[in-house]
């Protein structure tokens, strides 16, 4: 599923980053090379990250 539409970011590429080590949304988007653009994801982002650290450790 899409996380960030204006960016075409999917869920899984976060959950990658999210295994890598990523913990912020800032960081996830610089390493995707790409920024938010109209913030609707950033939320969602936030979320998913959240979620996920746990499971990464």
């Amino acid at each position: 599923m899409y996380l960030c539409i204006c960016n075409a970011l999917k869920e899984s590429e976060v959950r990658k980053l999210v295994a890598a080590g990523v913990r912020c949304e800032r960081e996830a988007y610089a390493r995707l090379g790409c920024r938010p653009q109209c913030g609707v994801c950033i939320p969602h982002a936030r979320q998913l990250l959240k979620a996920a650290a746990p499971l990464a450790a």
